[in-house]
Protein backbone atom coordinates (compact mmCIF):
# COMPACT_ATOMS: atom_id res chain seq x y z
CA UNK A 1 0.00 0.00 0.00
CA UNK A 2 1.01 3.50 -0.87
CA UNK A 3 -0.10 6.67 1.04
CA UNK A 4 0.98 10.49 0.38
CA UNK A 5 0.04 13.48 2.22
CA UNK A 6 -1.29 16.63 -0.29
CA UNK A 7 -0.69 19.76 0.85
CA UNK A 8 -4.10 21.46 1.45
CA UNK A 9 -3.42 24.84 3.60
CA UNK A 10 -3.88 22.80 6.27
CA UNK A 11 -0.62 21.78 8.60
CA UNK A 12 -1.45 18.15 8.20
CA UNK A 13 -2.84 18.32 4.85
CA UNK A 14 -4.97 15.45 3.44
CA UNK A 15 -4.60 11.76 3.10
CA UNK A 16 -4.41 10.20 -0.34
CA UNK A 17 -3.88 6.60 -1.38
CA UNK A 18 -1.54 6.70 -4.63
CA UNK A 19 -1.53 3.73 -7.08
CA UNK A 20 1.33 1.58 -7.07
CA UNK A 21 2.96 3.29 -10.01
CA UNK A 22 2.68 6.13 -8.52
CA UNK A 23 0.12 7.83 -11.20
CA UNK A 24 -2.72 8.11 -9.62
CA UNK A 25 -4.54 9.21 -5.95
CA UNK A 26 -7.79 9.12 -4.53
CA UNK A 27 -8.71 11.01 -1.74
CA UNK A 28 -8.91 8.63 1.16
CA UNK A 29 -10.63 11.12 3.77
CA UNK A 30 -13.74 8.76 3.83
CA UNK A 31 -11.20 6.63 5.97
CA UNK A 32 -9.10 8.84 7.93
CA UNK A 33 -8.29 12.61 7.61
CA UNK A 34 -4.45 12.82 7.56
CA UNK A 35 -2.16 9.87 8.09
CA UNK A 36 -1.19 10.83 11.36
CA UNK A 37 -4.80 9.87 12.48
CA UNK A 38 -4.09 6.61 10.71
CA UNK A 39 -1.33 5.64 12.00
CA UNK A 40 -3.01 6.36 15.60
CA UNK A 41 -6.10 4.28 14.72
CA UNK A 42 -4.16 1.50 12.08
CA UNK A 43 -6.31 -1.66 13.59
CA UNK A 44 -9.17 -0.09 12.13
CA UNK A 45 -7.70 2.01 9.30
CA UNK A 46 -5.37 -0.35 7.41
CA UNK A 47 -8.17 -2.58 6.16
CA UNK A 48 -10.16 -0.25 4.56
CA UNK A 49 -7.20 1.56 3.14
CA UNK A 50 -5.57 -1.52 1.72
CA UNK A 51 -9.53 -2.53 -0.10
CA UNK A 52 -9.43 1.26 -1.58
CA UNK A 53 -5.74 0.92 -2.24
CA UNK A 54 -6.35 -2.46 -4.39
CA UNK A 55 -9.55 -0.75 -5.87
CA UNK A 56 -7.14 1.91 -7.27
CA UNK A 57 -4.80 -0.30 -8.89
CA UNK A 58 -7.36 -1.53 -10.86
CA UNK A 59 -9.01 1.22 -12.46
CA UNK A 60 -12.24 0.92 -9.91
CA UNK A 61 -12.09 4.25 -7.87
CA UNK A 62 -14.19 7.22 -9.15
CA UNK A 63 -12.45 10.48 -9.02
CA UNK A 64 -9.22 9.40 -8.81
CA UNK A 65 -7.02 11.82 -10.58
CA UNK A 66 -3.21 12.46 -11.33
CA UNK A 67 -0.83 12.45 -8.65
CA UNK A 68 1.21 15.13 -8.49
CA UNK A 69 4.50 15.20 -6.45
CA UNK A 70 4.89 18.84 -6.65
CA UNK A 71 1.53 19.25 -4.41
CA UNK A 72 3.02 16.76 -2.13
CA UNK A 73 3.86 17.78 1.61
CA UNK A 74 5.68 14.76 3.36
CA UNK A 75 3.81 11.82 4.40
CA UNK A 76 3.69 13.55 7.68
CA UNK A 77 4.10 17.03 7.42
CA UNK A 78 4.95 16.63 11.45
CA UNK A 79 5.15 13.85 13.40
CA UNK A 80 5.43 13.59 17.20
CA UNK A 81 8.87 12.44 17.11
CA UNK A 82 11.39 12.27 14.66
CA UNK A 83 14.82 9.94 16.15
CA UNK A 84 17.70 9.38 13.54
CA UNK A 85 19.97 6.84 13.88
CA UNK A 86 23.53 5.99 12.08
CA UNK A 87 23.25 2.46 11.53
CA UNK A 88 25.88 2.02 8.69
CA UNK A 89 29.20 1.89 10.29
CA UNK A 90 30.94 2.78 7.39
CA UNK A 91 30.30 6.12 7.34
CA UNK A 92 30.96 6.98 10.75
CA UNK A 93 34.34 4.86 10.69
CA UNK A 94 35.48 6.74 7.06
CA UNK A 95 34.16 9.87 9.22
CA UNK A 96 36.68 8.99 12.19
CA UNK A 97 39.49 8.01 10.13
CA UNK A 98 39.39 11.19 7.50
CA UNK A 99 38.90 13.88 10.60
CA UNK A 100 40.56 12.31 13.68
CA UNK A 101 37.98 11.84 15.87
CA UNK A 102 38.05 10.00 18.86
CA UNK A 103 36.19 6.67 18.34
CA UNK A 104 32.34 6.75 19.68
CA UNK A 105 32.61 4.64 22.77
CA UNK A 106 30.54 0.96 22.03
CA UNK A 107 29.81 2.41 18.43
CA UNK A 108 29.89 -1.42 17.52
CA UNK A 109 27.26 -2.82 19.70
CA UNK A 110 24.73 -0.36 20.63
CA UNK A 111 23.27 2.15 18.45
CA UNK A 112 23.78 5.82 18.03
CA UNK A 113 20.66 7.82 17.84
CA UNK A 114 19.48 11.71 18.16
CA UNK A 115 16.31 13.06 18.43
CA UNK A 116 15.60 15.45 15.60
CA UNK A 117 12.79 18.45 15.28
CA UNK A 118 9.82 17.21 13.65
CA UNK A 119 7.39 20.33 13.52
CA UNK A 120 8.27 21.21 10.13
CA UNK A 121 9.11 18.24 8.10
CA UNK A 122 9.38 19.67 4.03
CA UNK A 123 8.04 17.46 0.83
CA UNK A 124 9.87 15.87 -1.57
CA UNK A 125 10.25 19.21 -4.13
CA UNK A 126 9.83 22.07 -1.91
CA UNK A 127 13.04 24.39 -1.40
CA UNK A 128 15.21 23.70 1.27
CA UNK A 129 15.84 27.59 2.80
CA UNK A 130 18.87 27.93 4.69
CA UNK A 131 19.98 31.45 5.90
CA UNK A 132 23.98 30.98 4.87
CA UNK A 133 25.86 29.01 2.52
CA UNK A 134 28.84 29.60 4.77
CA UNK A 135 27.24 26.59 7.84
CA UNK A 136 28.09 23.71 5.46
CA UNK A 137 24.78 22.62 3.49
CA UNK A 138 24.80 18.67 2.80
CA UNK A 139 22.20 16.05 2.22
CA UNK A 140 22.03 12.90 3.93
CA UNK A 141 20.11 10.10 1.82
CA UNK A 142 18.47 7.41 4.12
CA UNK A 143 15.73 5.31 4.28
CA UNK A 144 13.27 5.62 7.56
CA UNK A 145 9.95 3.64 9.53
CA UNK A 146 7.08 4.75 10.99
CA UNK A 147 5.63 2.96 14.00
CA UNK A 148 2.90 2.87 15.72
CA UNK A 149 2.85 2.74 19.46
CA UNK A 150 5.55 0.98 20.80
CA UNK A 151 5.44 -0.31 24.67
CA UNK A 152 8.54 0.41 26.55
CA UNK A 153 11.53 -1.93 26.69
CA UNK A 154 10.08 -3.49 23.51
CA UNK A 155 12.98 -6.20 22.66
CA UNK A 156 14.38 -5.88 18.95
CA UNK A 157 12.40 -9.25 17.89
CA UNK A 158 9.18 -7.67 18.85
CA UNK A 159 10.08 -4.09 17.20
CA UNK A 160 9.54 -4.94 13.69
CA UNK A 161 6.15 -5.64 14.10
CA UNK A 162 5.32 -2.23 14.84
CA UNK A 163 6.63 -0.89 11.53
CA UNK A 164 3.85 0.45 9.89
CA UNK A 165 5.11 2.67 6.78
CA UNK A 166 8.82 3.05 5.23
CA UNK A 167 10.02 6.17 3.76
CA UNK A 168 13.25 7.83 2.11
CA UNK A 169 14.65 10.42 3.86
CA UNK A 170 16.68 13.66 2.71
CA UNK A 171 18.13 14.54 6.28
CA UNK A 172 19.55 17.80 5.34
CA UNK A 173 22.59 19.13 7.77
CA UNK A 174 25.13 21.59 8.33
CA UNK A 175 28.43 20.60 9.14
CA UNK A 176 30.19 24.08 10.18
CA UNK A 177 27.79 23.60 12.92
CA UNK A 178 28.04 19.96 13.73
CA UNK A 179 31.37 19.65 15.65
CA UNK A 180 30.41 21.83 18.72
CA UNK A 181 27.29 20.81 18.94
CA UNK A 182 28.66 17.24 19.49
CA UNK A 183 30.80 18.39 21.65
CA UNK A 184 28.73 19.87 24.26
CA UNK A 185 27.46 16.26 24.73
CA UNK A 186 23.33 17.63 24.09
CA UNK A 187 23.03 16.72 20.32
CA UNK A 188 22.14 18.85 16.95
CA UNK A 189 19.73 21.36 17.27
CA UNK A 190 21.28 24.10 14.69
CA UNK A 191 23.28 21.44 12.38
CA UNK A 192 19.70 19.52 11.84
CA UNK A 193 17.71 22.03 10.11
CA UNK A 194 14.44 20.76 8.71
CA UNK A 195 14.52 17.13 7.51
CA UNK A 196 12.68 16.36 3.72
CA UNK A 197 10.82 13.19 2.59
CA UNK A 198 9.80 11.89 -0.71
CA UNK A 199 5.79 11.70 -1.52
CA UNK A 200 5.27 8.03 -0.99
CA UNK A 201 5.30 6.06 2.25
CA UNK A 202 5.01 3.02 1.78
CA UNK A 203 3.83 -0.75 3.95
CA UNK A 204 7.05 -3.18 4.15
CA UNK A 205 4.93 -6.06 2.03
CA UNK A 206 5.61 -3.65 -1.11
CA UNK A 207 8.66 -4.55 -1.49
CA UNK A 208 8.78 -8.01 -1.46
CA UNK A 209 12.28 -9.40 -0.22
CA UNK A 210 14.05 -6.37 -0.28
CA UNK A 211 12.23 -5.81 3.00
CA UNK A 212 14.31 -8.08 5.29
CA UNK A 213 15.84 -8.35 8.17
CA UNK A 214 14.65 -5.20 8.95
CA UNK A 215 16.32 -3.50 6.31
CA UNK A 216 15.74 -1.53 3.24
CA UNK A 217 17.74 -3.34 0.48
CA UNK A 218 17.77 -1.09 -2.20
CA UNK A 219 19.64 1.11 -3.97
CA UNK A 220 19.58 4.78 -3.29
CA UNK A 221 19.96 6.94 -6.39
CA UNK A 222 21.56 10.33 -6.08
CA UNK A 223 22.61 13.16 -8.25
CA UNK A 224 23.94 16.46 -7.27
CA UNK A 225 23.08 18.73 -10.29
CA UNK A 226 22.54 16.28 -12.38
CA UNK A 227 25.66 14.27 -11.98
CA UNK A 228 25.74 10.73 -10.56
CA UNK A 229 27.21 11.02 -6.91
CA UNK A 230 26.15 7.63 -5.51
CA UNK A 231 23.80 4.70 -5.69
CA UNK A 232 24.70 3.12 -2.31
CA UNK A 233 22.65 -0.03 -0.78
CA UNK A 234 20.65 0.01 2.48
CA UNK A 235 21.02 -3.68 2.97
CA UNK A 236 24.59 -2.95 4.68
CA UNK A 237 22.97 -1.33 7.94
CA UNK A 238 24.83 -2.83 10.59
CA UNK A 239 21.81 -2.61 13.09
CA UNK A 240 18.27 -3.43 11.65
CA UNK A 241 15.04 -0.84 12.39
CA UNK A 242 14.86 -3.30 14.64
CA UNK A 243 17.59 -2.61 16.66
CA UNK A 244 16.67 0.89 16.05
CA UNK A 245 13.24 0.68 17.51
CA UNK A 246 14.45 -0.96 20.46
CA UNK A 247 16.97 1.77 21.37
CA UNK A 248 14.21 4.67 21.01
CA UNK A 249 12.31 2.60 23.02
CA UNK A 250 14.64 1.13 25.69
CA UNK A 251 13.42 3.61 28.78
CA UNK A 252 10.20 4.94 27.81
CA UNK A 253 6.99 3.94 24.62
CA UNK A 254 6.83 5.76 21.26
CA UNK A 255 3.74 7.70 20.17
CA UNK A 256 2.36 6.33 16.79
CA UNK A 257 3.67 8.64 14.19
CA UNK A 258 6.93 8.39 15.18
CA UNK A 259 10.09 8.31 12.78
CA UNK A 260 13.05 6.23 12.85
CA UNK A 261 15.91 7.12 10.46
CA UNK A 262 18.58 4.96 9.14
CA UNK A 263 21.31 7.86 9.33
CA UNK A 264 23.12 8.26 6.02
CA UNK A 265 23.21 4.79 3.33
CA UNK A 266 27.02 4.05 3.13
CA UNK A 267 28.84 1.24 1.76
CA UNK A 268 32.05 -0.36 2.77
CA UNK A 269 34.62 0.04 -0.86
CA UNK A 270 33.45 3.66 -2.11
CA UNK A 271 31.91 1.64 -5.40
CA UNK A 272 28.60 2.71 -4.91
CA UNK A 273 29.41 6.57 -4.12
CA UNK A 274 28.43 8.33 -1.34
CA UNK A 275 24.79 9.66 0.15
CA UNK A 276 26.54 12.68 1.18
CA UNK A 277 28.95 15.42 0.30
CA UNK A 278 31.16 14.95 4.23
CA UNK A 279 31.26 11.02 3.54
CA UNK A 280 32.69 11.92 -0.35
CA UNK A 281 35.61 14.63 1.21
CA UNK A 282 35.81 12.23 4.16
CA UNK A 283 37.21 9.67 1.51
CA UNK A 284 38.96 12.31 -0.34
CA UNK A 285 41.25 13.18 2.55
CA UNK A 286 41.86 9.63 3.61
CA UNK A 287 43.00 9.27 -0.29
CA UNK A 288 44.71 12.89 -0.78
CA UNK A 289 45.12 14.43 2.51
CA UNK A 290 42.30 16.67 2.05
CA UNK A 291 39.15 17.58 0.52
CA UNK A 292 38.37 18.99 -3.14
CA UNK A 293 34.22 18.30 -3.65
CA UNK A 294 32.32 21.46 -2.21
CA UNK A 295 29.44 21.40 0.22
CA UNK A 296 26.33 23.03 -1.49
CA UNK A 297 25.50 26.44 -2.44
CA UNK A 298 22.66 28.43 -3.38
CA UNK A 299 20.87 27.36 -6.22
CA UNK A 300 22.30 23.67 -6.17
CA UNK A 301 19.84 20.40 -6.65
CA UNK A 302 19.68 17.17 -4.99
CA UNK A 303 17.78 14.31 -6.35
CA UNK A 304 17.06 11.17 -4.45
CA UNK A 305 15.55 8.19 -5.45
CA UNK A 306 14.92 4.41 -4.31
CA UNK A 307 14.19 1.96 -7.22
CA UNK A 308 12.97 -1.52 -7.80
CA UNK A 309 13.35 -3.82 -10.43
CA UNK A 310 13.97 -0.07 -12.41
CA UNK A 311 10.59 1.39 -10.89
CA UNK A 312 10.14 4.15 -8.32
CA UNK A 313 9.45 2.74 -4.85
CA UNK A 314 8.79 6.20 -3.22
CA UNK A 315 9.07 8.91 -5.48
CA UNK A 316 12.06 11.41 -5.35
CA UNK A 317 13.10 13.79 -3.68
CA UNK A 318 14.14 16.93 -6.17
CA UNK A 319 14.95 19.93 -4.28
CA UNK A 320 16.55 23.02 -4.50
CA UNK A 321 18.65 25.00 -1.96
CA UNK A 322 17.70 28.47 -1.53
CA UNK A 323 18.67 31.45 0.81
CA UNK A 324 15.87 31.83 3.65
CA UNK A 325 14.22 34.90 3.81
CA UNK A 326 15.18 36.61 6.68
CA UNK A 327 12.77 38.22 9.43
CA UNK A 328 14.93 41.82 9.05
CA UNK A 329 13.98 41.99 5.32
Amino acid sequence: MKLATLKDGRKDGRLVVVSRDLRLAADASAVAPTLLAALEDWQHCEAPLRTFYERLNTGDVPGAFDFDPRQAAAPLPRAPQWCDGSAFLNHGRLMETAFKMPPIPDFDTVPVMYQGASDDFLGPCDDVPLPDEAQGIDFEGEFGVIVDEVPIACPPHLAARHVRLLVQINDVSLRALGPREMKTGFGFLQAKPSSSFAPVAVTPDELGDAWRDAMVHLDLHIELNGEWFGHPNGGEMNFGFDRLIAHAAATRRLSAGTVIGSGTVSNAGGAAGSACIAERRAIETIAHGAAKTPFMKFGDRVRMQAQLRGAPVFGAIDQLVVRASLPHE
